[in-house]
């Protein structure tokens, strides 16, 4: 009996420690590594001015630079939530979401589904929620665009705008998307493509088209910003 609550009590602890662990990472590469160039940032600048909520759409892997830009974008005051799964692994996402003041919006695409695109459709109709939409997450394919951030917008009328970014030095997990993680004193380059609107009477036959349009799109600014960052690389 001794030995289960011993199990128990090291869980409630890595439980416990675990986001501020996770945060700690996280500010360590944010504060080591220099993002060289921001591309298509004239985009963040009008969404900005128009003062209206939108999906932001990154690749799964591209967490760690995709939560720092949408940081950089609340501090600018853009409402800004994820959407993190419902179950107990999800608490630790939600700790650190709620520590940044950003919303977390708490279901999943593939367990919830139609909850999940009320719960969004909601948060920005409603509250004026930016919320993210990792659009290969959570199980993959990698780099498939699922349908639900099309979805969301030809709902919410919310334009989506492609994120991506390139690292000149990184740690690539063994995961089913391939998570990126910039070393310490690496240089970062971020691509924002140009927003995209998903006309109200978009018939359903022709959503995959819209995915493969934003696809498309989030190949294209991962080898731009890979390309940006050779040169910036190259010049030093």
């Amino acid at each position: 009996m001794s030995k289960i609550l011993s199990r128990e009590n090291k869980k409630k602890f890595t439980k416990s420690i675990a986001p501020y662990l996770v945060k700690f990472l996280l500010n360590t590469i944010w504060r080591t590594c220099r993002v060289v160039k921001i591309q298509g940032s004239h985009y963040l600048d009008q969404l900005v001015a128009d003062d209206k909520p939108f999906i932001p759409v990154y690749w799964h892997q591209h967490h760690v630079y995709g939560s720092y830009l949408m940081l950089k974008l609340k501090k600018r005051g853009v409402n800004i939530g994820f959407l993190i799964s419902p179950s107990a692994d999800g608490d630790m996402s939600a700790k650190i979401a709620k520590s940044w003041g950003t919303v977390a919006i708490r279901g999943s695409s593939t367990r919830t589904g139609a909850k999940a695109l009320r719960d969004l459709y909601l948060a920005i109709t409603k509250d004026r929620i930016s919320p993210v939409n990792t659009s290969d997450g959570p199980t993959g394919p990698l780099h498939v665009f699922k349908p639900g951030a099309i979805m969301l917008a030809q709902l919410s009328q919310s334009k989506l705008v492609p994120v991506s970014y390139a690292a000149s030095r990184y740690w690539q997990l063994g995961s089913w998307d391939k998570f990126i993680i910039p070393k310490p004193f690496s240089r970062i380059v971020i691509n924002v493509g140009k927003p995209v609107s998903i006309d109200k009477t978009l018939p359903e036959s022709e959503q995959q088209q819209a995915c493969l349009l934003l696809q498309g799109m989030l190949k294209k600014l991962q080898l731009s910003s890979e390309k940006i960052l050779r040169k910036k690389v190259q010049a030093n």
